[in-house]
């Protein structure tokens, strides 16, 4: 088959389209013809190494998979060689407390596809059973590979850890990357005032577009004067954070009294400096969030298939144009999704 891969950590120059052996696949697998595959930035650490992700080279990135079913496990009675699918990117064991109690993104062998597997930059990829959920018809490939990490992540952290209301005001970072686009559906999809934040004022028109209420251009504003302005000095109930040092202040700062910070990454840097006193003295929580559970897939397609969520993609590109993709990403152009057609 072929693949993008790399087989030294480095720039995006390392991304080799190539021949590559097809994948073994497993007991209890199943083999999927892969037709689009979604970037995450996840892909871009993957392949600059440590300190941040470690993964086993030659490698092959890419989470968010849609595609065509190729081979089933023997036994298999619901999926048809043909059927076309999408891929749950998370993978617990299936075993423990965690996974059978639908919190299996806590299990202690929780992998990624992509990252601990290879994943779907490539023609073919086997993953397990049960991460194989049947595409929505009106979903093409490309719009059906744009949301599920982002649109899981975002859930978990709005819907299942932060318990948002509502009525509650939002303030979402970053409303062009991924989880930025996600956050602001969802949280309005659940009846929540949004304020979203960017780096230019075409992002934020298109942020509008998606149901934001107010927004902040981060360049040339002050964020958290702008939030206290839109919620007259209260602040926000509840702040998406994912870039992480370089936000970070500003998110502290710019929750309300009894507010909640949910943080699920940190692109920019890992680490980040807390003022206590804002903690304690506005009884503020921080939830810590990563992916979420394989049932809270099933409610986010439910979302799509009522048309209260929708894709979106900033731009399309061949396979072998992977490196050209992971650039456009890392310069921080893009509003949406970027996806690799294969």
């Amino acid at each position: 088959m072929k693949a993008v891969r790399f087989h030294r950590y480095g720039g995006p120059e390392v991304l080799q389209y190539e021949d590559a052996p097809d994948p073994t696949r497993k007991e209890g697998e199943v083999l999927v013809r892969v037709k689009a595959c979604a970037l995450n930035h996840l892909d871009i650490w993957e392949r600059m190494g440590p300190p941040r992700v470690k993964v086993n080279l030659p490698h092959v990135s890419g989470s968010d998979i849609s595609g065509v079913v190729e081979a089933l496990p023997s036994g298999e009675t619901e999926l048809e060689i043909g059927n076309e699918v999408i891929v749950n990117p998370g993978i617990g064991c299936g075993r423990c407390d965690k996974c059978l109690s639908g919190l299996d993104n806590q299990c202690r062998y929780y992998g990624i596809i992509g990252n601990e597997v290879d994943g779907g930059y490539a023609e073919l990829v086997s993953v397990p059973r049960r991460n194989v959920i049947p595409k929505p018809e009106r979903m093409d490939f490309t719009q059906a590979a744009s949301f599920p990490l982002v649109f899981l992540t975002a859930y978990h952290m709005l819907v299942t850890k932060a318990g948002l209301l509502a009525g509650e005001t939002v303030l979402v970072l970053g409303a062009g990357s991924g989880v930025g686009v996600a956050a602001i559906q969802i949280a309005k999809a659940h009846g929540a005032n949004v304020i979203a934040t960017a780096s230019n004022d075409g992002k934020l028109k298109k942020a509008v577009e998606l149901g934001a209420d107010n927004v902040v251009n981060r360049t040339t504003q002050d964020v958290v004067q702008e939030v206290k302005n839109y919620t007259k000095g209260r602040g926000a109930d509840v702040v998406v954070e994912h870039v992480g040092g370089a936000t970070w202040d500003r998110s502290v700062k710019s929750v309300a009294k009894g507010g909640r910070i949910v943080t699920c990454g940190a692109t920019t840097s890992y680490e980040a400096v807390t003022d206590l006193r804002y903690i304690y003295s506005k009884e503020i929580t921080i939830y810590g969030s990563f992916m979420g559970g394989a049932g809270e897939m099933f409610r986010v397609l439910e979302l799509f298939k009522q048309r209260r969520l929708r894709p979106v993609v900033d731009r399309e590109y061949a396979l072998s144009e992977a490196a050209e993709a992971q650039l456009r990403m890392e310069k921080d152009e893009h509003f949406g999704k970027l996806v690799l057609k294969v």
